[in-house]
């Protein structure tokens, strides 16, 4: 079973992906540097469940924002 998320990491979360979609990488760093320990790994343990990680969904934000 994966770690629980919390609600504060998972707002933290999607305001990383925002902030990295419109390009402002020291916003996207600081809501993700904001994840609890516990909430990271419920991260992780999702994405890689998705077949995907944090830089591979970062990347193609990046990717969508350039094209």
């Amino acid at each position: 079973m994966s770690e629980p998320i919390t609600l504060m990491a998972a707002g933290d979360a999607r305001d990383a992906l925002a902030a990295a979609q419109r390009g402002d990488l020291p916003a996207a760093v600081h809501a993700l540097m904001s994840i609890d320990p516990a909430s990271w790994q419920g991260i992780e343990q999702r994405l890689a469940a998705c077949g995907s990680s944090l830089p591979a969904l970062l990347a193609t934000l990046q990717e969508r924002q350039t094209a």
